[in-house]
């Protein structure tokens, strides 16, 4: 009796071993994404993935050049059926797809980086998460400023050609919040910096964002950055030997002599956290929005070969002053929008068809980005850029 005694005892104290230090395989977790490894965005989401989930133990499925429209959600039911306790979903137009699976599972948690719809939707599996991108568009801002205040100085352009060019996607929020951050980051410190911008249409389009770039070097734009996920544009600078402020990941190995800086987000914060939340049980938060100061915004290497004297200090102190909060990103101080300071302005932060605006944003001062959601909604059209489709 004692010998089976002892072997019960045993087998619950494996148990418990077992319990203890293997909670991970409790859960599985499904990606989607909307391109492959050659796409510069999906790219960084596929990394964060897999480290996050092979540090944590977790198992995990990765599902590529998922589009977005009815695949994504024959994807999101495939992953549910095949015992997913968590989806993700990494792209704009993936949402209202992933929301129609996540109605019909509602036991499996549902994450979606980019959309605008979780807070409103009533699905209490059903997540947005995103990150304040603008503050390091604003940082890639500061090196172009500093660049141009160089090529002013040595003569190479005068003031009046300090013309940068930006190459969008489309012209969602979500761009231009980035596009003007990053032109306010240069204007700060070049005061007669101006922007022309231009839109592919497209998240990934090689050929035409090579084009889009050519075209704004030809309008005399001389340095360029972008919000679109090849690496079209910066071929093009590298080509023509343009100063480019580069997004999601660092092109210095490959564009040399054109290469001045990117930012990009750090996606293991938000994976870690989505993951920890469903393995214990607990509530996911509606809107998660991660910064520079999570270290969700992250400001790639310099490439001292192109950027001016000056920039990586400069840099240090302006990042410095954004996440104290003495510098806010779109304080109405620095810009205008019809020739006019703006003192109020409704944001349509509640998505509806008509894009109607719902909550004033503007108050202490400043425009307050991503405080109402994860994603952007500064849709402003200021001064100073010039739209040029």
């Amino acid at each position: 009796m004692k010998k089976y005694l002892a072997l019960i005892f045993a087998l619950i104290a494996l148990g418990a071993l077992i319990f203890m230090f293997y909670p991970e395989n409790k859960i599985k977790v499904g990606f989607i994404f909307l391109h492959d490894e050659r796409s510069t965005y999906d790219v960084h989401f596929m990394n964060s993935a897999r480290t996050v989930c092979q540090n944590l133990g977790v198992d995990y499925v990765l599902r590529t050049n998922v589009s977005e429209g009815q695949p994504c959600y024959e994807t999101a039911v495939e992953l549910a059926q095949n015992g997913c306790d968590l989806i993700f979903a990494n792209s704009f137009g993936h949402e209202d797809f992933l929301m129609k699976a996540a109605v019909e599972f509602p036991h499996v948690e549902f994450c979606h980086a980019t959309g605008t719809k979780a807070h409103t939707a009533g699905l209490e599996n059903f997540h947005n998460a995103f990150a304040a991108i603008y503050e390091g568009r604003y940082l890639s801002g500061i090196a172009a400023g500093m660049k141009l205040n160089e090529m002013i100085n040595s003569g190479k352009i005068s003031a009046s050609q300090a013309k940068l060019g930006y190459v969008g996607a489309f012209p969602y929020a979500e761009v231009i919040s980035g596009y003007t951050a990053f032109y306010l980051g240069a204007k700060s410190i070049c005061p007669s910096a101006t922007m022309e911008v231009t839109f592919t249409n497209s998240w990934y389009d090689e050929n035409l964002e090579t084009a889009k770039a050519n075209l704004l070097i030809d309008n005399g734009c001389v340095i360029i950055s972008q919000h679109a996920d090849s690496l079209g544009a910066p071929s093009a600078c590298e080509l023509r030997k343009v100063p480019n402020a580069a997004y999601n990941e660092s092109n210095i190995a490959i564009c040399q002599e054109s290469f001045l800086i990117s930012t990009s987000i750090n996606w293991n914060s938000y994976f870690e956290y989505m993951i920890s939340q469903t393995r214990a049980g607990k509530k996911i938060d509606s809107d998660w929005t991660g910064n520079l100061a999570s270290g969700s915004v992250e400001i790639s290497e310099l490439n001292y070969n192109v950027a001016a004297a000056g920039t990586a200090e400069k840099i240090s102190e302006i990042e410095a002053a954004i996440v104290s909060g003495k510098l806010h990103i779109f304080d109405t101080q620095n810009f205008t929008v019809g020739g006019k300071k703006l003192e109020s302005y409704l944001a349509d932060v509640d998505t509806d068809e008509n894009f109607k605006g719902d909550r004033e944003v503007i108050f202490d001062g400043y425009f307050h980005e991503s405080k109402f959601r994860s994603a952007p909604y500064f849709d402003l059209k200021i001064d100073g850029i010039k739209i040029i489709d």
